[in-house]
Formats: structure tokens, C-alpha cells, sequence
């Protein structure tokens, strides 16, 4: 591990120090969308569009296991910024060994409620008895391998407040590459289906979070795993601590569970409507949704180093010039995807779908009324995950809560009644923009 990759988040100008975040990180989450949309066409033309149905009905549940991660990593990210800012080096260490443990507990947990109730979990998630078998085979695979998933997800925010942005943005390439490249031979050449799909996916990010524990073991320069203790009193004091991490990160993890929220809600309202073929559309859009996720994430997730440790050290200039960079970048990357899903919706969903499915003129007709609320979306990311980074998390909590759940599920339900099928479609938009006021009016006040 090169030491030039080391990063002085004290002293460094902000808009350098966010320029070295950023572009290593973008690279890893573009990785990752690529996969997405690879792994999409491959099902789409490989498997059919039920497959494309099947698969959104599973990926909730993996966008839930996301949030869990997400929700320790960002929370042991904040905590381990500030006590380093505070030169409590060790204080960091023990905070960063808890999260990896705590996390990995919950995700062996988490999978084995899956796999042990299979069809239960589908029917929840809005499956119907078509698609059962289908979206069951697929989260077998997947639900499989999320410990090692786990570790590779709170991994990188690990390995890049260690000051190795780059490492973290190899380990994504790599995932991402192999992942497309197994699709494809599990797919094609083997005639695996959508398991092989699963299968893809589970072996390569299952590899690149145990080369996350491997840095952490022996390469780190900043951040290192410390011996637990099992006493009465040390399990309290990591409880209390993974409370606290937990406390930080969990806007973060209802982000997620929004997504899921409103992929949950949609996939109801869709095949309610539209029938399987509504669902297979509603994919598209689902599929394609982690460009502005990633935009906005890789904007939050570079900023949020800087920001906490320039809170931690009450540096109330570089917290300000942070804000300002992040919301900038947050306008252009808003304004760039908005555009992707307006202008380009028929090339868009040629990727995942064949001309004469009955789902590609559902998704070409309701792309460009998804895309209108990309940049509230982004916008409202970038600023809950600031108030993340300053510990203001009951803020950042209420705002999620009201984007992914409060407003979104009557949006859903109450404008297809007024709009029809444009409706269903415009529901995101909405609830994201009315969130989006919400946020602003109270920043003014």
C-alpha cells in the first residue's frame, strides 16, 4: 500500500482533499453501476423478463442487508473521524473492530431468517405465486454468501478513512469486472439462468470483502483491528458503542430502506395495474436508479471524512467550504443523471429489454417522468448525509423517514387515481421534491 495514498484530512485545502476523496470513489460506484446495468442485460436478454421481475422483488431484501451496512459503516466512519481528529487513535481502533464484528453478526443473522422462510419473504416483498420460484432461486445465492458481502460494503468506508480511497476503488473494479465477466459464463456458455446470476454476484463481492479484512489486518497505516474483550463490563461498553455508530448511521440505512420502501410499494402498484410486464418495466428504472445513488453517495461518502473532522476540531471554515462543495456537486450530479433518464429512455431500456417485449414501451413511456425527480433525490442525499457527518442525526433521520416512507407511499397510491399510469411513475418525484422543500424551508429558517 503506497504511502503517497495517505491523506491529511487537517490540513490539506478542502477542494483538493475532496478532489482525492471523489475521484477514486466515483470510479469504485461507476464500477458498480456498470454492473448493475451488465447484469441487468444479461438477465433481461439471457433469462426473460419475468427473471427482470423476479429480481425486483428480491432486491429489497439485498438493498435492506445495504442499509445495514451502510448504517455501520457511516456510523463507525463519523465516530472514527472525530476521535482521530481528537488524536484518540485507539478510541477509533476499538470502534472500528466493533463495527466490523457487529455488522457480520447481523448479516449471519439476517440471512438465515431469509433462508429459512424463502416464499414468505418473496410474497412480503409484492411477489406473486408466478414469480415465486423464480425470486426464491435468486435469494438462496445471494442470502448465501452476505456475511463475506457485509464485510466488503462497511469495508471500504473503513479503508478509505484509513486514507486509501484508491485501494477501496480497486477492490469495486474488481468486484464489478469479475462479477460481469461470471454472468456472462454462468449465464450463457453453463445455462445457469438467473441462480447463476445470483451465484456471480455472491462469489465476487464475497472475495473483495475478505481482501478488505486483509488490508485492515496487515496493511492499514492509521486504522487497526484490536483484540475484543469478552468480559461483562467490555461487551456492554461495545454495545453502547455499536448503539451509538448505529445512532449515526441509521439515516444512512433508511436511505436504504426508502429505496426499498418504494420498490416494495411500486412493485404492488405496478403489477396491480400493468401486471408482470409493469413490474418488468419498473425494473428498468429500478436497475438504472444507482447512477444518481452513486453520484450522490460517492459526493456523501467523500465528503464525510472532511466534514467529520473538521467538526471534531470545531473548524467552523473548513465546515462551511465542505457544505458549499458538496452542494455544488450535488446540483451538477443531479442535473447530469436527470438528463439520462429523460433523453435517454429508449436506449436505456433497449439494454435491458428486447423491442417487442410488452415492458419496453411501459418503460420507454414512463422513464422521462421518473427522471423529473433525480435532483431532488440527489439534493436531499447529499444534505441529510451532511447532517449525518456533524452527529445531527435525528435530523437526518426525520428527513429520510419523511422521503422514504411518509410521502412516498401516499404519492404511490393516491396519484395513479388522479394521473393513471403517468401517475405510478411520478410518485418518486414528488415525494422526493416535497422532501426536498421540507429540507430547505427549515435550513432557512
Amino acid at each position: 500500500m503506497d504511502k503517497r495514498d495517505a491523506i491529511d484530512f487537517a490540513h490539506e485545502p478542502v477542494g483538493r482533499l475532496f478532489r482525492q476523496m471523489f475521484v477514486p470513489t466515483l470510479i469504485g460506484m461507476l464500477s458498480i453501476v456498470i454492473l448493475n446495468i451488465t447484469d441487468g442485460a444479461f438477465v433481461g436478454h439471457g433469462c426473460g423478463s419475468d427473471a427482470l421481475a423476479a429480481i425486483n422483488i428480491a432486491a429489497p431484501i439485498f438493498n435492506l442487508m445495504a442499509g445495514l451496512a451502510l448504517m455501520f459503516g457511516v456510523g463507525c466512519s463519523v465516530v472514527a473521524s472525530i476521535h482521530l481528529s481528537r488524536g484518540k487513535r485507539k478510541a477509533a481502533n476499538i470502534n472500528v473492530t466493533q463495527a466490523l464484528v457487529g455488522s457480520t453478526l447481523m448479516a449471519i443473522v439476517w440471512a438465515a431468517l431469509i433462508l429459512f422462510n424463502l416464499p414468505a419473504t418473496c410474497r412480503l416483498f409484492g411477489s406473486n405465486e408466478a414469480l415465486i420460484p423464480l425470486a426464491s432461486s435468486y435469494l438462496w445465492w445471494i442470502s448465501l454468501c452476505q456475511p463475506l458481502m457485509m464485510l466488503d460494503m462497511v469495508g471500504r468506508f473503513l479503508v478509505r478513512l484509513d486514507g486509501s480511497p484508491r485501494f477501496a476503488m480497486a477492490c469495486s473494479i474488481v468486484a464489478s469486472a469479475l462479477n460481469i465477466f461470471l454472468d456472462w459464463l454462468f449465464i450463457f456458455p453453463f445455462g445457469w439462468g438467473l441462480e447463476g446470476a445470483a451465484m456471480a454476484t455472491s462469489l465476487s463481492f464475497s472475495l473483495t470483502g475478505i481482501a478488505q479484512l486483509v488490508y485492515l489486518v496487515g496493511f492499514a497505516k492509521t486504522l487497526h483491528l484490536y483484540r475484543l474483550r469478552l468480559s461483562l463490563k467490555s461487551l456492554l461498553l461495545t454495545l453502547r458503542n455499536l448503539g451509538y455508530q448505529m445512532r449515526m448511521g441509521c439515516s444512512a440505512m433508511l436511505g436504504e430502506v426508502a429505496i426499498c420502501g418504494a420498490m416494495i410499494v411500486g412493485n404492488f402498484v405496478f403489477i396491480h395495474y400493468l401486471g408482470e410486464a409493469g413490474v418488468a418495466a419498473y425494473s428498468v428504472a429500478c436497475y438504472c436508479l444507482p447512477l444518481v445513488f452513486m453520484m450522490a453517495n460517492a459526493i456523501v461518502q467523500s465528503g464525510q471524512p472532511i466534514v467529520s473532522f473538521a467538526f471534531g476540531a470545531d473548524n467552523s471554515a473548513r465546515l462551511a467550504a465542505s457544505r458549499r462543495l458538496m452542494v455544488r456537486w450535488g446540483i451538477g450530479a443531479g442535473l447530469l443523471s436527470a438528463s439520462v433518464f429523460i433523453f435517454g429512455a429508449p436506449f436505456i431500456t433497449r439494454i435491458f429489454l428486447s423491442p417487442d417485449a410488452e415492458a419496453f414501451a411501459l418503460s420507454v413511456e414512463g422513464l422521462p417522468y421518473y427522471g423529473t425527480g433525480v435532483l431532488f433525490t440527489t439534493l436531499n442525499i447529499v444534505l441529510i448525509g451532511y447532517l449525518q457527518s456533524v452527529e445531527q442525526s435525528l435530523r437526518a433521520t426525520l428527513f429520510t423517514l419523511l422521503r422514504g416512507f411518509v410521502l412516498v407511499i401516499p404519492c404511490f397510491l393516491l396519484l395513479p387515481l388522479w394521473l393513471g399510469t403517468p401517475g405510478i411513475w411520478l410518485a418518486v418525484p414528488l415525494a422526493e421534491g416535497l422532501t426536498l422543500a421540507v429540507i430547505l424551508l427549515f435550513s432557512l429558517r
